[in-house]
Order: structure tokens, then sequence, then C-alpha cells
């Protein structure tokens, strides 16, 4: 079974599409939107596991230039 999460991502001003655009070509990314509100991007990622997810958001995602913050949120299935 994999992990799911969304990442919740601020950008600097302006760079909103362009980050989404570059994060949706990202191996386990699923799904990548430029949104309103507190959070410019949001996107719905997966994983073979926890480590695999953190390694996801730390290395490829957090990497992606333009990106001031990140919050990301497992699914869980209660």
């Amino acid at each position: 079974m994999t992990v799911q999460a969304y990442i919740l991502i601020q950008t600097e001003v302006g760079k909103a599409a362009a980050v989404a655009t570059e994060i949706a070509g990202i191996k386990g990314v699923t799904m990548a939107e430029d949104v309103t509100g507190p959070y410019d991007v949001i996107v719905r990622a997966e994983a073979r596991n926890v480590d695999e997810l953190g390694k996801l958001v730390v290395a490829k995602v957090q990497g992606v230039p333009g990106i001031t913050r990140t919050l990301t949120c497992p699914v869980v299935h209660l």
C-alpha cells in the first residue's frame, strides 16, 4: 500500500504557475495545481512508504526554484 500526501506550497510572487508545472513532472507527483488562498500550489503525491515520501519532498519538491515554504499533509484512512 502506498503513502499519499498533499503538499501545500507557498511560492515567491508570480512563481506559482511555473512551480506547479515543474513539480508536475516529478516522479511520484500525481497532481500539481496553482490555487488561490494562503497557499499558491497544492500537490498530491504518493510514495512506497513515509521515508520515500520524505525524500520526495525534501530532495525533489523543495529543490524547485521559487518555493518559499512547504507543508506536507499525509492522507490517513480512519
